[in-house]
């Protein structure tokens, strides 16, 4: 019975699809490349953004198996 109220209301208990290789090495060829473009910002961009010059570089700096899940979806 559960499992019929979890599906009508949309919670239905299906594995999401586990990603390809590839889209695994795109994502993290991307990440890579957008924290690259941080650290590379001017100091009056990330002032634009609310980051100061060590916060750009900490993210920067970061492995790129380090990303938060919302970022990976």
């Amino acid at each position: 019975m559960s499992s019929l109220i979890n599906t009508v209301i949309g919670r239905a208990s299906v594995a999401a699809p586990r990603r390809s290789f590839l889209a695994r090495l795109n994502a993290a060829m991307a990440l890579h490349r957008s924290r690259a473009r941080l650290a590379s910002l001017d100091t009056h961009l990330l002032e634009d953004i609310g980051l100061d010059r060590a916060a750009a570089e900490a993210e920067a700096n970061r492995p790129v198996w380090d990303a938060p899940s919302s970022w990976i979806k």
